[in-house]
């Protein structure tokens, strides 16, 4: 009787706090999958880097591109898509009541699908039969399996998506009238991203690409399978972009001790980057032939139109920083600056990712534009940018989001030990990855190309002083994997080995006598109508050319 009652107590306190142990579960799976790909992903990033230097020799069993490939494949997809979705589903439980019996299982499903789907795709690559670089790219080809492996990827998301849409449309059912919670909002425009982006990809891989590897048809028409491998890819991009905002707008607020910027302003934000995302991948194909510059001129503009709501979050943000510093006394131009918690890795890892997106989105621009890009297209450049986007301004705060949503999930606490742990492992990944992308960049500018293992072209004088730049993105390397290292051990300590205790799930308060936010913000069928809409302005044309006016196909191709 008396252990009856313990029980029930037990229970009732989770529910008061938004923990729900089944839910839980599912999020702890699907972060430790994350964190482990982190660890042999950063592993085989190390590898890459001391072999593009010249300082380390690769065997021929396990060669540079392989190790490209799974790196690409663990860090990009893997990472991002189960951190991803583990901290949403939490958000999904803790906002919104537990999650329903269903959800959860096709939440576990799609974790398992997923997981076949990553062995199936890691097999070949070992086999050296899938060194196409993590892309869906033809005309070069891998292994069958390869492809059938990131399909049923493909499938796990979706499970997860849908999943998602139930446990949102079963709370508006019971909450007529109301406004989704606003992290579950954030949510709600990730997994519709997700959801319609997919469909790209998976035309493409199981409409053309496996019938065309499996040798059932003899050709593939390669503008349209980059059309769509695009059409995805730039979407991925910004689906961790999203993710990221996510908690620079209602966590870090509630972590500074402030409260929440303006919620319609938000939300606003939320819609506009769910309409604009899809239509801009043409801007990553800006010097491939054969597509019209009106199209291209387009797929640019709806580009660089996402820099509206990236400036409407960084006044938002930052007057946020302002207002919470000078409310504890903070004063002075920038003397307020002294009152945020640069003690609180909570609030560090975030903050430095949000200052990274500024040169981030700026290098983005510049790939945007046609005379620039031509320039830095195939060139060190573009890796750079890609790792001062994903690696700084999205995992660093995938970093700062773990420091609480591990001990929430696992019933335990951040002990200022494993804080400041996660300080030291802030400013390593910080200067290592500086090392690193400012070293890209620059060497990318002195003509030093992407995609290629270390040569020196016959020592060439132009490929030997390329030499010092890469000597420094082998050091960024080194202490990048150093900051890999501690961050995975303090994921794992707090989910195992930290004292048990209660960890709030931060969501910050609208700030007092905030704007009421117009019910039209949960039209969710209206914006999605709109996107698609967008989107069918930004593709049908193109695609429909590329059909009708079709190039000769390509057989497959194994350059490797």
């Amino acid at each position: 009787m008396e252990a009856d009652l313990k029980v029930g107590f037990k229970d009732k306190a989770n529910k008061m706090l938004g923990y729900y142990p089944e839910d839980a579960k599912i999020s702890k799976s699907y972060i430790a999958v994350a964190f482990i790909a982190l660890l042999v992903g950063g592993f085989l990033g190390l590898l890459q880097g001391l072999n593009r230097a010249g300082l380390l020799e690769l065997p021929t069993w396990f060669n540079y591109y392989q190790v490209l490939t799974a790196h690409g494949l663990l860090l990009i997809l893997v990472l991002t898509a189960f951190f991803t979705i583990g901290y949403f589903y939490a958000t999904l439980s803790h906002n919104l009541g537990g999650l329903l019996p269903k959800v959860r299982k096709l939440a576990w499903v799609g974790f398992f699908v997923k997981l076949v789907g990553f062995v199936l795709a890691v097999i070949p690559i070992l086999m050296n039969e899938a060194s196409v670089m993590y892309t869906f790219y033809p005309p070069m080809a891998a292994h069958p399996v390869f492809y059938i492996g990131l399909a049923l990827i493909v499938v796990g998301v979706w499970l997860c998506c849908i999943g998602a849409f139930i446990q949102v449309a079963n709370w508006r059912k019971n909450h007529k009238g109301q406004h989704v919670p606003i992290l579950s909002y954030f949510a709600t425009g990730v997994f519709v991203l997700l959801f319609f982006a997919l469909m790209f990809v998976a035309v493409e891989v199981l409409f053309m690409i496996i019938p065309w590897v499996f040798g059932w048809v003899d050709t593939i028409n390669v503008m349209v399978a980059r059309t769509l491998f695009w059409a995805f890819g730039h979407t991925l991009v910004n689906i961790w972009y999203l993710t990221a905002v996510s908690a620079w707008y209602v966590v870090v607020p509630k972590v500074i001790g402030g409260k929440r910027w303006s919620d319609l302003l938000t939300r606003v934000v939320i819609i506009a980057l769910v309409i604009m995302n899809i239509t801009g991948g043409f801007h990553h194909q800006i010097i491939d032939p054969g597509i019209n510059e009106v199209v291209k001129f387009m797929h640019v503009f709806m580009s660089l139109a996402i820099g509206f709501p990236s400036l409407m979050t960084a006044f938002a943000l930052f007057a946020v920083f302002e207002r919470t510093a000078r409310r504890k006394g903070g004063k002075g131009l920038i003397g307020w600056w002294k009152k945020m918690p640069w003690g609180d890795v909570r609030f560090l890892a975030p903050f430095i990712a949000m200052v990274a997106f500024i040169p981030a989105g700026a290098g983005g621009i510049a790939q945007s534009t046609n005379q620039l890009d031509q320039v830095v297209h195939n060139t060190m450049w573009i890796v750079g940018h890609f790792h001062l986007t994903l690696g700084m301004s999205v995992v660093m705060t995938f970093f700062g989001i773990s420091y609480w949503l591990v001990p929430f999930i696992s019933n335990r606490v951040l002990t200022p030990q494993i804080n400041r742990l996660g300080v030291i492992q802030t400013w390593i990944w910080t200067i290592g990855m500086i090392c690193m992308s400012g070293a890209m960049h620059y060497v990318g500018l002195l003509g030093s190309p992407r995609r290629t293992s270390y040569t020196t072209y016959g020592d060439h004088a132009t490929a030997l002083g390329w030499d010092p730049y890469l000597m420094l993105l082998a050091v960024g390397g080194t202490l990048l994997i150093v900051g890999v290292i501690l961050q995975v051990y303090a994921v794992f300590n707090m989910m195992f080995v930290a004292p048990k205790g209660e960890t709030e799930f931060p969501i910050a308060e609208e700030e007092d006598n905030a704007t009421k936010t117009p019910y039209i913000t949960e039209r969710w069928g209206l914006w999605i109508v709109i996107m698609l809409i967008v989107v069918a302005m930004a593709y049908v044309i193109p695609l429909t050319e590329f059909i009708v006016n079709a190039p000769p196909g390509s057989p497959p191709f194994k350059t490797w």
